[in-house]
C-alpha cells in the first residue's frame, strides 16, 4: 500500500508512523522544535500512550506559537488546515506532498476519538482549577490547553471580575460636570452627536478597571490625560497629603515613546490654554511612559518578573496603551503585580491586529463595545456628568458589569468625512466590501490603488488616474518612479547626499542634518502582509535596495552602507534603544579629517534636532527596513504608507491586517496589489479567528 493510499484510513495513526510525520513537519518549518519537545515530554511520562495524544500535544504547542490560547479539537476535525494554518505563509499547498497535509493525515479521526484518547489522568486534566495538579495539558469541552495558558486565563478573568466588583467612591455628578467643562470643553455645540471623550472620562471614574477603545484620531490620548487630571483632583480632595501614584506603560518601546510624546504635547496644550488652574495638577501626570517589561522588572533569560504578588507595584493608577498588543501571559503577570485596590485602564484599537503572543485580551474585553450595552443606570450617570445621552440602540437593561466599563470613541478628529483613508478604514473595520471598493475607485488625494504586474521585478507599469478620474496603465521609468521619485524613499536619500555637512563641520550642524534625514525617512514606509515570499519583507527589502542602487541613490545593498534604514528588534536598555526604533546609517566627519559610518537614532529626550550616534558594531539586533511587516509597524505612524499585498490568497490576509496597515498612514495611503482586487475583498471578509478570544469573561 502506498503512503498516499494509507491516508484514507486510520492505519496511518500507528505509533510508528506519526513520529516520522511530525519530523517532516518540523523539517518543512511547519512546527517548531519546542512543539515536538511537548510531545516527547508526554511520551517520557507515559511511553505507551496513543499517538493521537502525542499529535494533540504537539499541535496545542503549535497553536500557542500562532497566538492561540487553545487547540480547537472540533474545528481541527472539520478543517484541519484552516485551524492549524498549515502549510504556512509563502508555501503553496499544491507544492506539498499530499500525505503530509493535515487534511489527509487526520482523515478519519473525529472529535469523539480525540476526547477518548485524551482521557489520560497523568497528562490531561479536565477543566478544574486544582493548584496541586501538574498535568501539562488541560481539557475544557473540546478545547485543549497548555496548562500555563489555562491557569493564566482563569487568573485574568477572576482578577478582572474582582476589580469590576470594587465600588469606587463615586463623586458628585455636578462636580464632575464642572471639572469636565474646564478640562475637556466641548468642541461643538451640544447636539445629536455625543461627546464620547467626556463620557469616557465620566465612565472610568466609576470603576477600578476600564477599557477605552477607538481608532487613530479618535482622541484616546486627550481622553486619558483628562481622566488622569480628574482622578488627581478627586484624590487630592480625599487625601491632600498623599499624591496619586500614577504610571503609564505600553507593550513595546516604540509604543511607549509615541505615547510619551503625545502626553507631553497634550500637557503643553493644557498649560497653554490657561484653563487648568492648578499647576500641581500638570506636574502630577507622568510625562514618561515605560514598557510593561521594564515596569514589571523583567529579567534576562527568564519568564519571571521582579514584581508580583510578594512585591506589588507601588501604584494607585496604571494606564496601558496599545493594549491590542497585550498577550494573555503578560496580562496575567501584570495583574499579579498590580495591587487589587489599584485602578487599571487599557487603551487601544480593538480592530487592530492582536498580540503576536498567545491571546487577544483587548479584543475579548471589547468584543461588545460597538453596540454599547449600557444599562439605564449607566446612561443616567453619563447624562448627569456630561450632559449627553446615550442613543437608544446602545442601551441594554441586561448589560454586564464589563459592558459598563468599556467605551468606544466613535468620532474621528483626524480624518474628514471625505477622507479616503478614514472612509476606507471604516469600511474595512465594518467588513463592508462594496463600500471599500467604492472608495478605492474614487480619485482621492490621500488614497490610491496600484496594480502590480505578476512578475515581481516588472515594476515599470503602475495604475494612475487621468484628469477625468478614469484608471489607465502608464509606463514609468525603470527606477521605480513610485518608490524613488514621486513619494517614496528618494526624499531622505537626496537629503542625505545633497545636504551632508563637509569635513570640519561641528556636531550641531551634523546633528541637524541627521535629524532632517530621519524626519524625511519617516515620511514614507512600505508595509508587507507577509514576511516570506517575493511579496514579503525578505523579498522586497533586497529588491528595493537593488533598485535604489541602480538609481544611484545607494552605494551598496549589502552589509552596512550609508542610507541603510534599520529597525531595532529587541529592547536594549544599555543603549537606550527600544524594539521598533528606526535609525539610519550615515557617514559623518570626524575631528581627524576622515569619514566614519555611524547609525543615527532620534534622541527623544533632547529636542527635535538632536540625535544619538552609535557604531554599527554595537547593534546586534537590527534588520533592514525598506519593507516592514504590518505586525512590526504597530505602535508606529508614517506620513505616507504603501501596503503591498501578495499575488495569491493567504490565511494571514485578514480584515485586521489590512485595517492595521491602513491606519499607520496619516496623510496618504497606497494599496499595491500584486494580484487581483478580489484578494483584497476576500481579506476584508476574513476575520482573525484567534482561539481564546471567546473564552470565559468577567
Amino acid at each position: 500500500m502506498t503512503r498516499s493510499a494509507k491516508t484514507d484510513s486510520c492505519a496511518l495513526l500507528s505509533a510508528g508512523e506519526w513520529p516520522s510525520f511530525l519530523d517532516r513537519w518540523l523539517e518543512r518549518g511547519w512546527l517548531r522544535p519546542v512543539d515536538l519537545a511537548m510531545a516527547w515530554l508526554c511520551r517520557q511520562r507515559m511511553p505507551e500512550i496513543s499517538p493521537l495524544v502525542l499529535v494533540a500535544a504537539t499541535l496545542v504547542s503549535h497553536q500557542a506559537g500562532q497566538g492561540h490560547v487553545w487547540l480547537d479539537l472540533a474545528g481541527m476535525v472539520a478543517d484541519p488546515s484552516g485551524v492549524l494554518g498549515l502549510p504556512p505563509e509563502g508555501e503553496e499547498a499544491s507544492a506539498c506532498p499530499p500525505e503530509d497535509l493535515p487534511a489527509n493525515c487526520l482523515k478519519g479521526v473525529d472529535c469523539a476519538q480525540w476526547l477518548a484518547v485524551l482521557a489520560v489522568p497523568g497528562l490531561v486534566e479536565r477543566a478544574t482549577v486544582d493548584p496541586a495538579s501538574t498535568t501539562p495539558l488541560v481539557l475544557h469541552g473540546h478545547h485543549l490547553y497548555l496548562r500555563r495558558f489555562w491557569v493564566c486565563e482563569q487568573e485574568v478573568w477572576a482578577d478582572l471580575r474582582h476589580r469590576l466588583a470594587c465600588v469606587a467612591a463615586v463623586p458628585d455628578p455636578v462636580q464632575v460636570r464642572e471639572l469636565l467643562d474646564a478640562l475637556l470643553p466641548e468642541r461643538t455645540p451640544r447636539g445629536p452627536m455625543a461627546d464620547w471623550q467626556r463620557m469616557a472620562c465620566a465612565l472610568m471614574l466609576r470603576t477600578h478597571f476600564g477599557v477605552i477603545t477607538g481608532g487613530p484620531g479618535t482622541g484616546k490620548t486627550t481622553t486619558v490625560v483628562r481622566l488622569l487630571a480628574l482622578l488627581h483632583r478627586f484624590a487630592v480632595g480625599a487625601q491632600p497629603d498623599r499624591p496619586l501614584r500614577i504610571a503609564l506603560a505600553a507593550p513595546t518601546g516604540k509604543a511607549a515613546a509615541r505615547l510619551s510624546e503625545s502626553i507631553r504635547d497634550e500637557l503643553e496644550r493644557m498649560h497653554a490654554s490657561g484653563k487648568v488652574g492648578d499647576p500641581l495638577l500638570l506636574q502630577a501626570i507622568p510625562r514618561q511612559v515605560t514598557t510593561l517589561h521594564r515596569l514589571l522588572g523583567g529579567q534576562y533569560y527568564s519568564r519571571h518578573f521582579r514584581h508580583g504578588p510578594d512585591l506589588p507595584l507601588p501604584l494607585d493608577v496604571l494606564i496601558v496603551d496599545e493594549a491590542s498588543m497585550l498577550g494573555l501571559e503578560l496580562m496575567a503577570d501584570l495583574l499579579r503585580a498590580l495591587p487589587k485596590t489599584a485602578r487599571l485602564y487599557l487603551l487601544g484599537d480593538k480592530d487592530q491586529l492582536a498580540s503576536v503572543e498567545a491571546g487577544a485580551v483587548l479584543g475579548s474585553l471589547s468584543a461588545r463595545a460597538t453596540r454599547g450595552h449600557y444599562t439605564p443606570a449607566t446612561c443616567d450617570w453619563l447624562a448627569a456628568t456630561t450632559g449627553h445621552r446615550i442613543e437608544e440602540p446602545l442601551i441594554d437593561p441586561m448589560g454586564t458589569a464589563l459592558d459598563q466599563a468599556v467605551l468606544m470613541l466613535r468620532r474621528n478628529f483626524r480624518f474628514s468625512s471625505d477622507s479616503g483613508i478614514g472612509q476606507l478604514a471604516a469600511a474595512i473595520r465594518d467588513g463592508q466590501v462594496a463600500k471599500a471598493a467604492e472608495w478605492l475607485a474614487r480619485p482621492c488625494v490621500d488614497l490610491e490603488w496600484m496594480a502590480i504586474q505578476e512578475d515581481p521585478d516588472a515594476w515599470e507599469r503602475r495604475l494612475v488616474a487621468d484628469t477625468e478620474g478614469r484608471s489607465i496603465v502608464k509606463a514609468t521609468e525603470q527606477n521605480l518612479e513610485w518608490l524613488t521619485r514621486q513619494f517614496g524613499y528618494r526624499a531622505y536619500l537626496e537629503q542625505m547626499h545633497v545636504a551632508r555637512p563637509g569635513l570640519g563641520a561641528d556636531m550641531q550642524e551634523v546633528d541637524a542634518w541627521a535629524a532632517a534625514v530621519l524626519r524625511a525617512r519617516g515620511g514614507f514606509q512600505v508595509l508587507c502582509a507577509l514576511r516570506q515570499g517575493p511579496w514579503g519583507v525578505e523579498g522586497l527589502n533586497e529588491r528595493i535596495a537593488r533598485r535604489l542602487v541602480a538609481a544611484g541613490l545607494l552605494s551598496s545593498w549589502q552589509g552596512w552602507y550609508p542610507g541603510r534604514p534599520v529597525l531595532v528588534t529587541r529592547n536594549d536598555y544599555a543603549l537606550g534603544l527600544m524594539n521598533g526604533d528606526i535609525g539610519i546609517a550615515l557617514e559623518i566627519p570626524t575631528t581627524t579629517g576622515a569619514w566614519v559610518l555611524r547609525v543615527a537614532f532620534p534622541d527623544r529626550n533632547s529636542g527635535e534636532d538632536r540625535v544619538r550616534w552609535l557604531a554599527p558594531s554595537r547593534l546586534a539586533a537590527v534588520e533592514t527596513v525598506f519593507a516592514l511587516t504590518v505586525h512590526k509597524s504597530q505602535g508606529s505612524e508614517f506620513s505616507q504608507v504603501m501596503l503591498v499585498l501578495p499575488d495569491t490568497s493567504n490565511p494571514l490576509l485578514t480584515r485586521e491586517l489590512i485595517y492595521t496597515g491602513l491606519t499607520r498612514a496619516r496623510n496618504r495611503f497606497v494599496l499595491a496589489g500584486a494580484g487581483a482586487k478580489s484578494l483584497l475583498f476576500d481579506a476584508i471578509e476574513r476575520r482573525v479567528q484567534r482561539a481564546g478570544q471567546d473564552g470565559v469573561q468577567p
